[in-house]
């Protein structure tokens, strides 16, 4: 039987504290202090209260309920609509010392019984569950006799059918939850919902009482535009930038599968790293192009929106969406999965008024399966005002980024002159990829140099003459190690830990503890590799 790898509460202490939350912090993940809203939400489910995160992605929401997790003993239920992702999310928790599983349809039915025996005999920390699965007669058996101290609910947007991806088997966590023995806390954590759909979220799920942390929607580390392209200028656009940006790891969002493998073909023609992404392909055909990309095997995935939500890879340096999205939820969320280490990223929509009909023709023709004539109905008169705002963003001639916090419903009195980083207000035209005979560089230009520099934390250190030939060989030490464990790179170290290291130059165990990363346990397993290649 596995040993438990985590930090937990001493017999008879009570409750954990948020002291206890902070050890796990440190030793588990290598950060030495909570990112905005994390604390007050850990604090309130280890106090046995409800909570509602509102975070925008990448702001650290699974650090939410995996501390926990970590610390109440017992089994934390993990309700997730990532049926794909759930295999790379048990690895990232197993890299950190904690221990995980998951239950979905993936596994095959001879193991289901397995897995869920050892859950009851206490192999887990926390499982991912989809939400079909709480309907299971085995596993309704099963939770009735589980210890589990926290049900924690991603995309719980999912619940809402004012939300852009409403799941009906969402609708069914509040009863499970009721059903269970003894109520747990329960937390929802969402990164996209506006006013009226949190107040969905609250109601359905059923949360008692909850605290409430809606934290700022604002990424300062992407930058935005908007470019309106037809499509053959958008595929020159497409191939000039990311000649520009070799090495760099994006998504590049296409409205149809046709468009998809077009654009995936036209991109592996001209040399460049790509894999396509939807769901006309296989099972198999779609896991080993999300392996490519998750591991950097391939450095571009083309992908319809069957891929991406809850994307975990932190290094993706671009998000370039080749059409209109449904929403503007819908377009945050994608290109929120950019820059998930805080290092720069560019979020390009690249939009013709030919997408808009292309966009009524799949509002017309949803999928409402299990909903009545009238409920339909109001699915698809919601969907189209969902897209009349995200049109107006899309011809958008004031701040983009005052644009989508309004839209969120957060004040912009900090951005009254405009961000300065985005399309409207630093003037970007389409020319600056569409010049003829451009002479394509690397994308450290003035402009980005600056941002990096601003963006970037502890620039009281030297800028060192090597530090992108240091940062790229620590990269290919991370990718070499990454492949005999068998989990994506960003999974050892992430981009921003990398280049912590090239700032700092740790030369001993406790120099390399100090950047940001690097805990106790990743220090106990790379942390020889990494000194060596830095001494170097």
């Amino acid at each position: 039987m596995e040993t438990a790898g985590s930090i937990q509460a001493p017999a008879g202490a009570g409750r954990p504290t948020i002291d206890d939350a902070r050890a796990v912090l440190s030793q588990h993940f290598g950060y030495q202090a909570f990112r905005p809203g994390q604390e007050r939400i850990i604090q309130a489910v280890l106090s046995g209260r409800d909570a509602f995160a509102v975070m925008p992605t990448g702001a650290g929401k699974s650090v939410c309920y995996q501390i926990p997790a970590a610390l109440l003993g017992g089994l934390t239920i993990v309700v997730s609509p990532l049926i794909s992702l759930m295999a790379d999310q048990v690895r990232a928790l197993k890299e950190a010392g904690i221990r995980g599983s998951f239950y979905n349809s993936t596994l095959k039915p001879r193991v289901r019984p397995e897995v869920l025996r050892r859950a009851l005999a206490g192999w887990y920390d926390i499982m991912y569950v989809a939400p079909e699965r709480l309907e299971d007669p085995a596993f309704r058996e099963f939770a009735a006799q589980a210890n589990i101290p926290l049900v924690a609910i991603d995309e719980a947007h999912c619940v809402s059918q004012w939300g852009q991806d409403f799941r009906p088997a969402y609708c069914t966590i509040a009863g499970f939850v009721e059903s269970l023995p003894v109520r747990p806390p329960v937390m929802a954590l969402t990164a996209t919902a506006t006013t009226r759909v949190r107040s969905d979220i609250s109601r359905l799920l059923a949360l008692r009482n909850p605290v409430v942390e809606v934290s700022g929607f604002d990424r300062p580390n992407l930058r935005f535009a908007n470019l309106e392209l037809m499509p053959k200028q958008r595929e020159k656009w497409l191939a000039n930038y990311l000649r520009a940006h070799p090495g760099d790891a994006g998504i590049v969002y296409a409205t149809t599968r046709k468009k998809v493998e077009q654009i995936t073909q036209k991109l592996l023609d001209l040399g460049i790293s790509a894999t396509a992404y939807h769901a006309g392909m296989t099972d198999a055909a779609r896991d080993e192009a999300q392996r490519a990309f998750a591991h950097d095997d391939a450095l571009v995935l083309v992908a319809t929106t069957a891929f991406g939500m809850g994307i975990d890879k932190s290094n993706v340096r671009f998000v370039i969406n080749c059409g209109l999205p449904l929403s503007l939820e819908e377009y945050y969320q994608e290109a929120g999965r950019a820059g998930r280490d805080g290092e720069p990223a560019d979020c390009y929509l690249l939009w013709s008024r030919g997408d808009i009909r292309t966009c009524h023709f799949f509002i017309d023709n949803i999928e409402a399966e299990g909903l009545s004539g009238p409920e339909r109905q109001r699915v698809i008169a919601n969907k189209e005002r969902l897209l009349g705002d995200m049109i107006g963003y899309a011809m958008s001639t004031s701040c983009l980024r005052q644009r989508i916090l309004r839209y969120f419903g957060q004040g912009t009195s900090a951005l009254a002159e405009g961000c300065g980083r985005c399309s409207v207000c630093d003037g970007e035209t389409a020319d600056r990829y569409l010049v003829k005979e451009r002479k394509v560089t690397r994308r450290i230009d003035a402009m980005r140099s600056s941002r990096v520099r601003s963006l970037r934390e502890e620039d009281d250190f030297p800028e060192w003459p090597d530090a992108d030939e240091l940062f790229e060989r620590l990269r290919v030490l991370r990718k070499e190690i990454a492949d005999r464990q068998g989990v994506p790179p960003y999974v050892v170290f992430s981009d921003a830990t990398l280049r912590g290291m090239v700032r700092r130059r740790p030369k001993t165990a406790e120099e390399l503890l100090e950047v940001s990363g690097v805990g106790q346990v990743k220090l106990e397993r790379y942390g020889r590799a990494f000194l060596e290649e830095l001494s170097q």
